[in-house]
């Protein structure tokens, strides 16, 4: 039976693939009791982002500007000093942080954060040393051209690929929702930098006249969640949409991702937005919802803790707020389940995978916690 159902999901798959319209979401009703969820630190300011570092501590950036050091007893530090000002207002502040693959040797953290400047405001983003109690020698490596008047939409995810480049995934600012498809700006954009933010020699848009060199990828409507895949080391992103249309992609150098002219979702008005949901020259989504589950945070789970949960996909979910599993099959979405209770019906804003192999969540709250996943039994 089992061998029938995956045969007859993946000839709609490809049938839908054919027609031009991506495979959407079941809508899987959540199930509780098969994850337990066990408060590891609270009190946290709508934190925004997570990270291990080698001695097991998490590095927890909160939105309102603070960094802090969490150890294994859910201890919160004071807030790190040396910070760069941050433009804390609407979905703007601090926002993502990663440490650099050879963290062991440079102790370089790179963070991304909103930045007040002429014109407005926008993404920039800023690698400096981790010390204990404040970051040394900040550097501002990479901004988002123009800064615009809006407080929505910045984004964005930070992930290294096996090269060492880092992927900075941007939103499209929400007002300026157009300028996704204009090659000669940064909004809307996926982009890719060298560690210094120099740009690679080897992106799609190098030396091509009035395009972004550091553009990977653009029509993109905001991109709050962003994970390698451990065997192909290809970049995945699930991106928010509008009402519907949240979208998996596979994100291709050079390819557009149609938003705002062909989109599965409709303005928060319920007007139409754009030509439809395909047209010729833009890429579909591997897979979407609709109604939206507000994506933000992503991995690919290698663990032991959830052995049959190896190679998924993970996704925290702002609204209606849940932890998302999704099988993956040749690239294709397989199935998806999502998981509640307790603590973990909450703004899921990010998830990392901890050292033990457990899942680590953080939610997005003014009394923001650190979760620990793992099975009920």
């Amino acid at each position: 039976m089992k061998t029938k159902v995956f045969f007859l999901l993946f000839s709609l798959v490809a049938v839908s693939y054919a027609f031009g319209q991506a495979p959407s979401s079941p809508q899987p009703k959540p199930v509780e009791g098969t994850v337990r969820a066990t408060v590891v630190a609270k009190g946290l300011e709508h934190p925004w982002a997570l990270e291990f570092l080698p001695d097991g501590r998490m590095l927890v950036s909160e939105r309102p500007g603070r960094l802090r050091l969490v150890d294994g007893k859910g201890r919160v530090s004071e807030p790190l000093g040396g910070l760069p000002k941050v433009f804390a207002q609407g979905q703007g502040g601090l926002l993502d942080i990663t440490r650099s693959p050879t963290f062991a040797q440079d102790r370089l953290i790179y963070f991304s954060f909103a930045e007040e400047g002429e014109g407005g405001a926008g993404t920039a983003v800023a690698r400096a040393i981790l010390n204990e109690r404040a970051l040394e020698k900040v550097q501002v490596i990479w901004r988002q051209t123009p800064k615009v008047k809006s407080n929505n939409h910045f984004g964005s995810r930070l992930v290294f690929g096996r090269d060492g480049n880092l992927f900075v995934t941007m939103g499209d600012r929400f007002a300026y929702r157009d300028q996704a498809q204009n090659l000669a700006v940064t909004l809307g954009k996926i982009i890719r930098i060298q560690p210094d933010g120099s740009i690679p020699k080897d992106n799609p848009f190098v030396g091509r006249e009035g395009a972004r060199p550091e553009i990977w990828s653009y029509g993109h409507r905001n991109v709050q969640a962003a994970a390698l895949h451990p065997e192909s080391g290809q970049l995945w992103t699930v991106e928010h949409g509008a009402r519907g249309g949240d979208e998996l992609n596979q994100p291709q150098p050079g390819k557009n991702y149609g938003w705002p002219v062909i989109t599965y979702g409709v303005d928060y008005s319920g007007a139409k937005i754009g030509e439809g949901t395909s047209k010729a020259g833009m890429e579909q989504p591997v897979y979407y919802w609709d109604p939206v589950i507000a994506p933000s945070g992503a991995l690919f789970y290698t663990g032991n803790v959830f052995p049959q949960w190896k190679g998924n996909l993970l996704i925290g979910s702002l609204q209606p707020g849940h932890l998302v599993r999704l099988e993956m099959t040749a690239g294709r979405v397989s199935s998806e389940s999502r998981y509640a209770g307790a603590d973990l019906s909450a703004r899921i804003r990010d998830l990392q995978q901890g050292p033990d192999g457990a899942i680590y969540v953080i939610t997005d709250d003014n009394n923001g916690k650190i979760l620990r996943i793992e099975p009920a039994k």
